[in-house]
C-alpha cells in the first residue's frame, strides 16, 4: 500500500505542477500588450528520492511529486544597454530640439544657409545699400532719412533675435523643471518598489514587481544618465553619472531645478548644485543646450552686432555733416560685445545727423558716405566682413544641427536594435504559448488518468480483487 500511496502523491503533485504551468501560459498571454512585462517560464525539476527500508526483502525508492518553478526571462546585461542607449538617445535628441530652435530664430534651414534668405542678412543688405544710395546723393535728406529707417530695421532685428534667444532659453528652462518633477515621481516609484521587492522575494525572481521597476527605470533613463547597482535583497541603487544618489533602497532623494542667471540649476536633496554630473536623458541634452549651443549663439550674435556698430560709430565719427558738424555715434552699443543684439538702438532722430563728408570736403561731400558704405567690404581683426561673420555663424549653427540630427538618427537606430533583441528574449510570443499550452494540457490529462488508474487500483485492493463498485 505504501507504494500505490506514494503513486497517489506523485499524480497529485503532477496536476498541482500542471496547474501552476497552465496559469503560468495563461499570465503570459493576458499581459502580452502590458509595458514592461517579461515573459514567465516554468522550469520542472524531479522531487526528492526517498528510500524505504524493506528489512530483508530489501528496500524501495519512492520519487515525490515533481516542481514546477516560474521564473521571468530576463537578461540584466541587456537590460541595462538598452538603458544606456536610451539614455545617449534621449540626450541628442533633446539637445537636438534646442538647435532645431536656435535654427529656427534665424531661418537656417541647413548647414550651407545663404546669408540673403535670413531676416539679419536681409536687413544688412538694405542698410548697407542705403548707405551706397547716400554716397551717391549725400545731401538728399529722403536718402539721409532712408539710412536711418534701415538702421533702425537692422538693429530692431538684432534685438528680436536676442529676444528669441532667451525665449528659447526659457523654453529649456521650462522643460527641464519638468523632466526633474517627471524624474522625482519615477524615483518614487521605484524606491517604493525596492521595498515590495526586499520584503516579498530577498532571494528570487519578483515577478510583475520586477518588470514595474524595470519599466520605470527604462522611464528614468529618458530623462536622465544613470548608473545602476544591484545591493543586497534583490534591490538596486541608482545614481546620475556624476554620483548623486537618487534612490538607494526604499528611499528615494528628489532633485530641485532652480533658474539663476537666466540658467537651470540642478541641486540634490542636500542642496548641493550636481548640474555638472547630470549627463545623458533629455535632462542632460538640454543642460547641453543651455550651457554650449545657446550661449555659443548668442555670442555670435552679440558680436556681429558689436562690431557693425562699433565700425559704423567709429566712421561717422571721423566725418562731418551736411551742415558741417561732427559726426555722433549712430547706435547705442555696450562697452563690450556682451548682450550687444539686444541693446543696439539707433540714437539719431535727424536725418543730417548722417556724416556723409570726409574732412576738407564741403557739404556735397561724400567720402565719409562711400567709406560708410565700404564697410560690408571690410574685414575685422579675424578677417571677417560682417557678412562673412554673419555666414560662418549661421554655418555653425546650421552644422551642428545636421551632425547631431544625424547623430540621434543613428542612436534610435541603435536603440530599436538593442529593444528589438531584449524583446525576442523576454517578449511573450503567442506561437510558443500556444505550443505550452497544448503541452501542459496533455500533461496534465496524464497525470489525471493516472489517478484514475491508481482509483482504481486501490478499490480492487480494498475488496480483495472482486470487482465492485465502491463509494
Amino acid at each position: 500500500m505504501g507504494t500505490l500511496s506514494g503513486l497517489f502523491d506523485m499524480s497529485r503533485g503532477a496536476l498541482i505542477a500542471d496547474q501552476a504551468a497552465l496559469n503560468a501560459t495563461a499570465n503570459n498571454v493576458a499581459n502580452q500588450n502590458t509595458a514592461g512585462y517579461t515573459d514567465e517560464v516554468v522550469s520542472f525539476s524531479s522531487g526528492d528520492v526517498v528510500t524505504l527500508s524493506g528489512g530483508s526483502g530489501g528496500s524501495v525508492q519512492l520519487t515525490s511529486a515533481p516542481i514546477a518553478t516560474t521564473s521571468s526571462v530576463r537578461d540584466r546585461v541587456l537590460e541595462q544597454r538598452v538603458q544606456q542607449q536610451m539614455q545617449a538617445q534621449s540626450s541628442s535628441s533633446a539637445e537636438s530640439n534646442v538647435l532645431t530652435q536656435i535654427q529656427n530664430v534665424f531661418s537656417v534651414s541647413g548647414s550651407t544657409a545663404s546669408t540673403d534668405s535670413t531676416q539679419i542678412g536681409t536687413a544688412l543688405n538694405s542698410f548697407f545699400s542705403s548707405l551706397t544710395a547716400l554716397a551717391g546723393n549725400p545731401a538728399d535728406a529722403p536718402t539721409q532719412q532712408g539710412v536711418l529707417s534701415a538702421a533702425s530695421v537692422l538693429a530692431s532685428t538684432l534685438n528680436s533675435a536676442a529676444t528669441q534667444l532667451q525665449a528659447v532659453g526659457s523654453t529649456i528652462n521650462s522643460g527641464i523643471s519638468s523632466s526633474v518633477t517627471a524624474v522625482n515621481a519615477l524615483t518614487t516609484t521605484i524606491a517604493g518598489l525596492n521595498q515590495q521587492i526586499s520584503e516579498t522575494s530577498p532571494n528570487g525572481d519578483a515577478g510583475t514587481l520586477e518588470d514595474q521597476r524595470q519599466l520605470a527605470i527604462e522611464q528614468l533613463s529618458q530623462y536622465v544618465g544613470l548608473d545602476q547597482i544591484t545591493t543586497q535583497n534583490n534591490g538596486i541603487t541608482l545614481t546620475t553619472q556624476g554620483g548623486a544618489v537618487l534612490v538607494q533602497g526604499g528611499t528615494a532623494s528628489a532633485l530641485t531645478a532652480t533658474v539663476t542667471n537666466g540658467a537651470s540649476v540642478i541641486q540634490d536633496s542636500n542642496g548641493n548644485n550636481i548640474t555638472a554630473g547630470v549627463q545623458g536623458g533629455s535632462i542632460g541634452g538640454q543642460l547641453a543646450g543651455q550651457n554650449v549651443d545657446l550661449p555659443a549663439a548668442t555670442s555670435a550674435l552679440d558680436a556681429l552686432a558689436y562690431q557693425l556698430a562699433t565700425a559704423v560709430n567709429t566712421q561717422n565719427q571721423a566725418g562731418f555733416t551736411s551742415s558741417g558738424a561732427a559726426g555722433s555715434a549712430i547706435f547705442t552699443v555696450p562697452s563690450s560685445a556682451s548682450g550687444a543684439a539686444a541693446a543696439i538702438s539707433v540714437i539719431p532722430t535727424n536725418p543730417s545727423a548722417i556724416a556723409t563728408a570726409s574732412t576738407g570736403q564741403g557739404e556735397s561731400g561724400n567720402g565719409n558716405a562711400t567709406a560708410l558704405a565700404n564697410l560690408a567690404n571690410t574685414a575685422n581683426s579675424a578677417g571677417q566682413t560682417v557678412n562673412g561673420q554673419l555666414s560662418v555663424m549661421l554655418a555653425q549653427i546650421g552644422s551642428s544641427a545636421s551632425s547631431l540630427s544625424e547623430q540621434t538618427t543613428t542612436q534610435q537606430a541603435t536603440l530599436t536594435q538593442l529593444t528589438t533583441q531584449r524583446d525576442s528574449l523576454s517578449a511573450v510570443s503567442l506561437d510558443t504559448e500556444a505550443a505550452n499550452l497544448s503541452q501542459y494540457q496533455k500533461s496534465y490529462q496524464a497525470a489525471a488518468q493516472l489517478l484514475t488508474v491508481l482509483d482504481q487500483l486501490m478499490a480492487t485492493a480494498i475488496n480483495l480483487g472482486v470487482t465492485t463498485t465502491v463509494t
